[in-house]
């Protein structure tokens, strides 16, 4: 497996994880605040958000299937872009794994 398709998995589950966390802090503000300016900064966020994370699960589907995951696994990695800060955590399981099995020289299958 490329490194680039563990890169590009990477810098996509930042991105998506980061865009999430302001849409979270968007909505606290807008609706439980109830700060005005909060409205159009949900929208603007809530659009990219979800526009990137399509591009999010085309990355992480070819990274899963050129590692030969099993379908519970790239499920849940496929479903980290939408739970706030939980694409941080499991970018950096997948990456430790990836990257531990790539120094071994072993095929790049992880357990779910």
């Amino acid at each position: 497996m490329k490194k680039s398709v563990l890169t590009r998995y990477r810098v996509m589950a930042y991105v998506t994880g980061v865009l999430l966390v302001l849409l979270t802090l968007g909505v606290i503000a807008k609706y439980g605040l109830q700060i005005d300016g909060a409205a159009k900064f949900t929208t603007v966020i809530g659009i990219a958000h979800g526009w990137l994370y399509v591009i999010y699960l085309i990355f992480a589907f070819d990274l899963g299937s050129k590692a030969k995951w099993p379908v519970a696994k790239q499920l849940w990695v496929l479903l980290a872009g939408t739970i706030p800060t939980a694409a941080f955590f499991v970018e950096r399981r997948v990456s430790r794994e990836l990257e531990a099995t790539a120094a071994d020289g072993a095929p790049a299958v992880a357990e779910a």
